[in-house]
């Protein structure tokens, strides 16, 4: 099956008008020379890889680390109609004997895979190696020093879909843990109140990722650079940014691409609000939330749980405060791909990777998705 007449944006991160095909779930030819007659005519539409989101907790009702497998096949389901195709769902600072059981519901939804639901390609395993101070509405309950005796057991528990790992550089024997993790896994920093040289020291040890740009860590300041210029310094590093409009300005988030550039990633950080009515009261890791002017917060205090944003609302903001298309685009796509491990399979439209791409406008008005080159 070929497409022609269409605004695609391939693999060198860049928008083409051409064609390209589908063939067995994958993607054959991308701009071929040649078009077959019977080509369906997308009449200029855009066409963009499927978004891949590396830190949602739930929607619809369901949590990750409610380790209920028809909940997390919700969430699959959910995502998928979203224009996620690819997911790796983030747990909560918990005892690690309720992490072992969602973990294995990953494992179960990766092997078997249902038809019309979101790929599970990994595990953002967020928490419980943080900072008190620094928690947000992580238990502190749950807390714990890094553990990486603990950490490879649940990693080799699922079979090794963990694919981010969280931490706090100024714990201690915070590097040490980075030093081993990274062989397994990509290392985030994440629910710090790091100075710069603890971060300098946790990034040089191996750490490739910020987990949610801005929140929960130290601002950046012109005496105490703290995490932030640390990461920005280092090409290896990239970054999250939550763009539900509640968590950050759009200001602050064009800062971020303006400092990251082409490494920055989406993510939503939505929890199992997602998708519900506003004053919707939910559990979060222990904690009570509530779905209030269309962010969940903590019941009783101002602090932010999660956001009840989906992906692509968080794309289609991104394009609207003024990124440039094709940086948000690659935020969305190649470069959570490439955070999870995941990117010679998925992120971009390219030969003989899967066919999951969204059919939309100029403005990101309107969505067909597609799974394995099948239509939703």
């Amino acid at each position: 099956m070929y497409y022609k007449n269409a605004r695609i944006f391939t693999s060198d991160f860049h928008f083409h008008t051409g064609a390209f095909e589908v063939k067995d779930g994958l993607f054959g030819e991308v701009l071929p020379e040649a078009v077959p007659a019977d080509a369906i005519d997308l009449q200029g539409a855009t066409v963009i890889p499927g978004l891949v989101e590396v830190h949602s907790h739930g929607n619809s009702g369901a949590d990750f680390s409610d380790g209920d497998y028809e909940g997390l096949k919700k969430m699959a389901a959910y995502y998928a109609q979203c224009g996620v195709t690819s997911f790796a769902p983030a747990s909560m600072t918990l005892p690690y004997d309720v992490l072992e059981k969602a973990f294995a519901t990953a494992k179960q939804l990766a092997e078997e895979a249902p038809a019309g639901h979101s790929r599970l390609m990994g595990i953002q395993m967020e928490g419980p190696y943080f900072s008190y101070k620094k928690r947000g509405a992580q238990n502190p309950d749950y807390l714990k020093e890094p553990d990486f005796e603990g950490f490879k057991a649940l990693y080799e528990g699922c079979s090794g879909l963990v694919r981010i790992v969280d931490i706090a550089p100024e714990l201690p024997g915070a590097a040490e843990f980075v030093e081993k993790a990274k062989e397994l896994c990509t290392v985030s920093i994440a629910h710090t109140d790091s100075d710069y040289d603890h971060a300098k020291a946790t990034i040089d040890a191996g750490v490739t990722h910020l987990t949610h740009l801005y929140n929960a860590m130290p601002g950046i300041h012109h005496r105490n650079p703290g995490v932030i210029p640390a990461a920005v310094e280092n090409p290896n590093v990239q970054a999250e940014i939550i763009c539900d409009g509640y968590h950050i300005h759009p200001s602050s988030v064009r800062l971020a691409f303006t400092m990251f550039r082409d490494r920055m990633i989406l993510v939503s950080d939505s929890g199992r609000c997602a998708g519900q009515p506003e004053g919707y009261q939910f559990d979060l890791g222990g904690q009570m939330a509530e779905l209030r002017g269309g962010v969940a917060k903590l019941v009783g205090t101002e602090t932010i749980a999660c956001s009840a944003a989906n992906l692509w609302q968080c794309l289609v903001n991104t394009i609207s405060w003024n990124v440039p298309e094709e940086e948000a685009v690659r935020a969305a796509t190649y470069n959570p791909a490439k955070a999870i491990g995941a990117d010679a399979k998925i992120g971009t439209i390219e030969s003989g990777k899967l066919a999951d791409f969204i059919i939309t406008d100029s403005n990101y008005t309107t969505k067909r998705v597609f799974l394995g080159g099948v239509e939703l």
